[in-house]
């Protein structure tokens, strides 16, 4: 069964207000083996014109398992603590390719 990748663009506007999400968000991941890959940190736009403010990526054992913890009232309480706290909130998951170990 292939991984799956959680992939969040953001915009904070009210950081102090998104630390509370921030602070509820990591626990309600691991409890579903989420895996925080990418949170925020260095980027550089090497093709194209895509400048996003701040990208996130957690990787989850599978599809169903990151669709499970977005659907969970942990994160429901979450997503709760973050409203207001961005400009902008684009999240997609999608599935990872089914590749041998290496």
């Amino acid at each position: 069964m292939p991984a799956a990748y959680l992939i969040v663009e953001s915009q904070i506007s009210d950081p102090e207000q998104f630390k509370a999400y921030m602070a509820a968000a990591p626990a309600v991941a691991k409890a579903f083996a989420g895996e925080y890959l990418v949170r925020g940190g260095r980027m550089a736009v090497l093709e194209g014109d895509w400048t996003p403010p701040r990208l996130t990526v957690l990787r989850y054992p599978s599809f169903e398992a990151a669709q499970k913890m977005y659907d969970s009232p942990g994160y429901v309480a979450a997503r709760q603590l973050r409203a207001g706290a961005t400009a902008m909130f684009n999240m997609v998951l999608v599935e990872g390719v089914d590749a041998p170990p290496a």
